[in-house]
């Protein structure tokens, strides 16, 4: 079966934005009149719970504070996350957060061949429209057939609902489309939705335990920031594009089931 389809996970995959992240985060809290500051270090270990909301929530729970004052203080989660979500589009509009190697072409590539494209974000909506229309120009939106993010599905990665979601709307079953992820999360999820999975993963996400990816890759690759001689070697080009992607999910569904 041809691709159809190439579903896109956002931070980390298309944009290393968790930085972006981590000093919007603080700046909702420092606007919030919060002593909370996120260092990188603290910030690596929170990643480990999906969802801004999330996140808080989990950095909530740590604190030693009073059952009454963490009640308090979750109750005041909505507002932050919204103060957050404002500050990081802005720093995306400014364009803090270029799209990673190979990033643009690829999503150009599948565009122009008529493939379906699509998200499956933990991430809020607004944070996907932001990164998008900044770095693909205007329109680029469109080229999207599903934006599933943020809040759509009641459990988020690494259970695989928010594909199940991009599947459904684009009406196709996972042997036709390609998900590309940066995280042992986002990996677990699109595995567990039976997609061939490619995965490039960041600073934030080199640790994680990425063995059940069907391709590894420390980028996507380009022309003019082409892949390692190890990693071309793999995928025997000097970047991926669609007819290596072809050829690799073709050579794997040929293999025999284990």
């Amino acid at each position: 079966m041809s691709i159809e389809a190439l579903i896109f996970d956002v931070d980390g995959t298309l944009a290393d934005t968790e930085e972006i992240h981590r000093q919007a985060f603080n700046a909702a809290f420092q606007e919030a009149r919060l002593w909370w500051n996120w260092s990188a270090h603290q910030y690596a270990g929170l990643l480990a719970t999906s969802g801004g909301k999330e996140r808080i929530a989990a950095y909530v729970d740590s604190l030693a504070e009073s059952e009454a004052a963490r009640r308090e203080l979750k109750a005041r989660i909505p507002a932050l996350h919204a103060a957050k979500t404002r500050i990081f589009t802005g720093l995306i509009a400014g364009g803090r957060a270029p799209l990673r190697p190979g990033v643009a072409r690829l999503v150009r590539e599948a565009h122009a061949a008529g493939l379906k494209l699509a998200i499956a974000s933990t991430t809020s909506p607004a944070n996907v429209e932001a990164l998008i229309e900044r770095s693909l120009g205007e329109g680029a939106l469109r080229w999207f057939s599903v934006i599933a993010a943020g809040d759509q599905v009641a459990v988020k990665k690494p259970a695989p609902d928010i594909y199940h979601l991009a599947l459904a709307v684009l009406g196709l079953p996972p042997a036709a489309c390609v998900a590309f992820e940066d995280s042992g999360k986002g990996l677990a999820a699109a595995k567990a939705a039976g997609l061939f999975t490619v995965v490039t993963p960041t600073f934030w996400t080199q640790t994680d335990d990425l063995a059940a990816a069907d391709l590894l890759l420390p980028s996507l690759g380009d022309p003019e920031a082409p892949l390692d001689p190890g990693a071309a070697a793999a995928i025997g080009a000097p970047y991926l594009g669609l007819a290596e992607l072809e050829r690799l999910v073709a050579a794997r569904a040929a293999q025999p089931a284990s």
